[in-house]
């Protein structure tokens, strides 16, 4: 059952505008459900037009994994992790970033 929400998404969308504003970083910010599909992107000012791209890359994957992309990237290289772009390709990157959205328990988004 799919339980993102518009109303999510644009909640997570402001939490992590203020971390990049924290960090004094630009980042362009995507939410996607459990399954990956889109709910919303928001590219950072001054970003590059394909970060939208790479953005949604990391958040399906942190998402389908059910884990940070940066966590998966701190436990070393797996040939599984390597491989998915291959598999999957335009769909994922395996790279820093992505955190998993949970609710009561079970990965959202």
């Amino acid at each position: 059952m799919i339980e993102m929400t518009a109303e999510m998404a644009d909640k997570a969308v402001k939490a992590a505008q203020a971390k990049a504003r924290e960090l004094n970083a630009n980042m362009t910010i995507s939410v996607v459900d459990e399954s990956g599909r889109l709910v919303m992107t928001v590219r950072g000012n001054g970003c590059g037009y394909f970060t939208t791209d790479t953005s949604r890359g990391k958040a399906t994957l942190s998402a389908a994994l059910r884990r940070s992309t940066k966590a998966m990237i701190e436990r070393g290289p797996s040939a599984f992790i390597q491989s998915l772009p291959g598999l999957l390709p335009g769909q994922v990157l395996p790279s820093g970033g992505a955190v998993p959205i949970f609710k009561d328990g079970r990965c959202i988004g």
